[in-house]
């Protein structure tokens, strides 16, 4: 078979939160805030929290099992783990190694992938050019983040926002070329760096430096700053992957956008020219996942009974960075 003719596709698809749910009222006992401010202004009615002692690679090994079973396939059969996050359990080792162990993946290799919250969107990039160049390859893709542990919860700008979770997906040819990954968009734009950080952590700085306020130790973010960019470059994807594949929007069956802000996904959704009904959202429950974002809506987007087989599907995300990226694909 020739290169250009491979094509990647999703050949299973599992998801892990933690147990322990935040709501907007749990918030209002801790912070200067209420249900109505909090949905107003984000749609999120409640998140996910990791327990003190529990940590995201528990929730990326699940969602990997659940993945394998659904492709049917081994953990042996696994060639390359790409793990999506910000957040990892440690800087030494890498998420994806502790998956690696966790699940008895021996024979693959695996690396973390730091792209915020388009992590999971470059990923699938990654994981398509790997597929097309090893036709053979299974590769697991996670997405996995606990928001949670570099959160300020005094700071309610960003901490109505953030919840914990993971989504993992298995890679591998399709076995029908017409159906897959048709299309992808990456990019990035590091002028705007300053307008969403988390410095503290970094090697300008030595841990705990007194140089260093404490806050920076947690995710700081202006919001309005980062939500004119974000509708503007989310809307500029999307444009972009209907324009140079002959589609519009009424072409598309289900977009499934990342999960940062109601307004955000409406914005979309209304320049797009989208009925509400084929826009993918659960971000009331889950918060915004950065990474694990995606997988997870992707996910219960399918189990209840939103896709099916030949369905387009766009996936669009931005994030910190900033990085951005669209995924085309059909079902």
């Amino acid at each position: 078979m020739n290169s250009i003719e491979i094509r990647s596709t999703i050949l299973g698809m599992g998801i892990s939160v933690p147990s322990r749910i935040l709501t907007n009222f749990d918030l209002e006992k801790i912070i200067d805030t209420s249900d109505e401010w909090i949905t107003e202004r984000t749609g999120i009615k409640e998140r996910r929290i990791l327990e003190d002692g529990e940590n995201i690679s528990k929730h990326a090994i699940k969602a990997s099992f659940e993945a394998l079973k659904e492709a049917n396939i081994t953990p042996e059969e696994i060639n390359l783990i790409i793990c999506a996050t910000l957040t990892p359990d440690y800087l030494i080792p890498s998420l994806s190694v502790l998956i690696q162990d966790g699940i008895g993946a021996r024979n693959a290799g695996a690396f973390d992938l730091s792209a915020t919250c388009s992590g999971f969107i470059y990923g699938l990039a990654v994981a398509d050019q790997f597929i097309k160049n090893n036709p053979d390859w299974k590769i697991l893709l996670v997405g996995a983040e606990a928001l949670s542990r570099k959160t300020n919860w005094k700071d309610r700008s960003i901490c109505v926002l953030l919840g914990d979770g993971a989504g993992a997906v298995i890679i591998g040819k399709s076995s029908e070329p017409q159906r897959g990954i048709l299309d992808f968009v990456i990019g990035a734009d590091g002028s705007y760096w300053e307008l969403l950080t988390l410095k503290g952590g970094g090697s300008c700085f030595a841990p705990f430096d007194e140089r260093l306020p404490k806050e920076e130790y947690y995710i700081k973010m202006q919001g309005k700053e980062v939500f004119k960019i974000a509708t503007r470059m989310m809307e500029k994807i999307a444009l972009e992957l209907l324009k140079r594949n002959n589609l519009t929007s009424k072409d598309i069956k289900l977009l499934v956008p990342h999960q940062a802000n109601l307004r955000i996904i409406e914005y979309l959704r209304e320049r797009l020219g989208l009925p509400k009904e084929k826009v993918y959202i659960n971000i009331q429950k889950y918060g915004n996942t950065s990474a694990a974002s995606i997988p997870l809506a992707l996910y219960e987007a399918n189990k209840e009974g939103n896709l099916e087989k030949g369905d387009l599907v766009l996936l669009i995300a931005f994030g910190g960075g900033f990085t951005f990226g669209g995924t085309l694909l059909r079902w």
